[in-house]
């Protein structure tokens, strides 16, 4: 049984910006929702992480991706601009465009992926400030 092709992918702008599927995701989700911490719920990604993603995206650009307004009464919120909204569409068209050179290109290996094996265990990561640091001697 073939098993189904995916493709993930980074477009790199240089060394100053880089555009890969966890943005394009938060975007979508901001998208979605017009909230920031939903979006980052949604994706089981802390707030600050996805507060820093989009403030990075924001500075990277001569336009910004996203609008936000301060919470009160009924709540901040978050708006794709029409240039987000692009750099989204953008993306998941050149995802389109790979899929069928993707195809055309690993076809033959995903008939090969053994039914045998057993889905690799997803990593389990830290967070940094659980993290102690011992210093040396003293």
């Amino acid at each position: 049984m073939a098993q189904e092709l995916t493709i993930r992918f980074r477009v790199d702008f240089g060394r100053q910006c880089s555009i890969g599927i966890g943005k394009i995701e938060l975007l979508e989700g901001i998208a979605g929702t017009g909230s920031l911490s939903e979006a980052a719920r949604q994706m089981r990604m802390s707030y600050r992480r996805a507060w820093l993603l989009l403030a990075d995206l924001n500075l990277s650009f001569d336009e910004k991706v996203a609008l936000t307004s301060t919470g009160g009464r009924g709540g901040g919120g978050v708006l794709l601009t029409p240039f987000g909204k692009r750099l989204v569409a953008e993306y998941r068209n050149m995802e389109a465009d790979l899929k069928p050179l993707l195809e055309s290109h690993f076809q033959d290996f995903g008939h090969r992926v053994s039914a045998s094996r057993a889905p690799a265990a997803k990593k389990q990561s830290v967070p940094i400030a659980s993290i102690k640091r011992t210093t040396g001697a003293r």
